[in-house]
């Protein structure tokens, strides 16, 4: 396959051989296999693999979508900071309609709090760049993949001194999730489709654990058909075969060791810090909170809003979809009190989300 041709990717004769290798390999085994990035779970749908696997290779969707996995309490905090008088909030655009306890950063926006979508958090800077008399707090919310970039604009607003520039970190580290499924007494996975994008970042070695501690193996994976069911391809047999291993079958985007210079960055700004995710609680040392060196940037040391009590939604299954304890589609609301028009839960609301893929691709 020539690497630099991007049609090659979707070859309709290697799909053929792929999945015929698949169900040869497979037998009349039962495996499950998670995949833990959000765009893996929205090619998956698009592809419709769910469909034409054998039935006895159960995909599961994982907690993978960083809108997904940000904890009610964080949604509350920061419809809290939406409130503050004269500041503006600036997010990316999932977590506008992302439903907190009693409110969103949407309802805020339409009852007069400056909300803003932004593409980049450089936009932003920007932003306070442009409104020295105003407060402008971006929620950070993303893996290791958007962490570097954010790291970035705290150390480009230091450098430009700019003084109304904040940061609500909610970011979340993947290997932490990872040891909370492997350990989950509800799930049993027999291998993880690894994420492409997180893993430009991390390279393979925050993997290892999945081998050393669960005999669990791992494959990263680009997001093309053949991308996908080559990782798939390669779990099957390391799991047939009894052999684990974490391997990369997306060298065109990953190398092994991942990206030094990011990492770097991303450590002289943030620090592990325990945090709380929807449906897997609170995880240690998963969670990004800015240095004390960078403390004036950090949104929740300036700005100590009283935050409500939270509430959970009620009939919301999105934990346990995020666990993949149980498919989309049994949840009870899936498809009828919650859509994509009218989310109750994360999952419903973010194009990379478990249950708005489902949703999407339900036919």
């Amino acid at each position: 396959m020539d690497a630099l041709d991007p049609s090659a990717f979707r070859d309709p004769h290697l799909v053929r051989a792929l999945l015929d290798h698949i169900r040869e390999t497979l037998g009349d085994r039962e495996i499950n296999l998670m995949e833990v990035c959000g765009t893996h779970t929205v090619s998956i749908g698009r592809y419709g693999f769910r469909s034409i696997l054998p039935a006895g290779l159960h995909l599961l969707s994982g907690p993978g979508c960083p809108v997904c996995v940000t904890a009610n309490a964080d949604i509350d905090r920061a419809v809290a900071l939406a409130r503050v008088p004269g500041a503006i909030i600036a997010t990316f655009g999932d977590m506008i309609r992302v439903p907190g306890s009693t409110s969103s950063l949407a309802d805020e926006k339409a009852a007069g709090a400056d909300v803003r979508v932004v593409y980049s958090p450089l936009d932003a800077v920007e932003l306070a760049a442009a409104n020295p008399e105003r407060e402008v707090i971006f929620m950070g919310v993303g893996f290791e993949t958007t962490a570097p970039a954010i790291a970035a604009c705290i150390l480009e607003a230091a450098a430009r001194e700019l003084a109304n520039f904040s940061v609500f970190s909610v970011h979340k580290t993947t290997p932490a999730a990872l040891l909370a499924i492997a350990s989950d007494p509800e799930t049993a996975i027999d291998g993880f489709i690894l994420p492409g994008h997180v893993s430009t970042i991390t390279g393979l070695a925050p993997y290892r654990f999945l081998v050393n501690e669960f005999s669990i193996p791992g494959v990263v994976t680009g997001f093309e058909p053949v991308d996908v069911l080559e990782g798939i391809a390669r779990l099957v047999e390391l799991v047939v075969a009894g052999a684990p291993a974490i391997e990369n079958a997306y060298r065109r985007g990953v190398a092994d060791e991942g990206n030094a210079v990011a990492r770097r960055l991303v450590e002289q700004v943030f620090e592990p810090c325990d945090a709380p995710w929807r449906g897997l609680g609170c995880l240690p040392h998963s969670g990004l909170a800015i240095r004390d060196a960078f403390a004036r940037f950090d949104a929740a040391r300036r700005f100590p809003v009283d935050v409500e009590p939270t509430r959970e939604p009620a009939g919301c299954r999105c934990g346990d979809v995020l666990r993949g304890v149980i498919a989309p589609n049994a949840c009870p609301l899936f498809g009828r009190a919650c859509t994509p028009e009218n989310p109750v839960g994360p999952c419903m609301v973010s194009s990379e989300g478990s249950c708005a893929a489902y949703y999407r691709f339900r036919d």
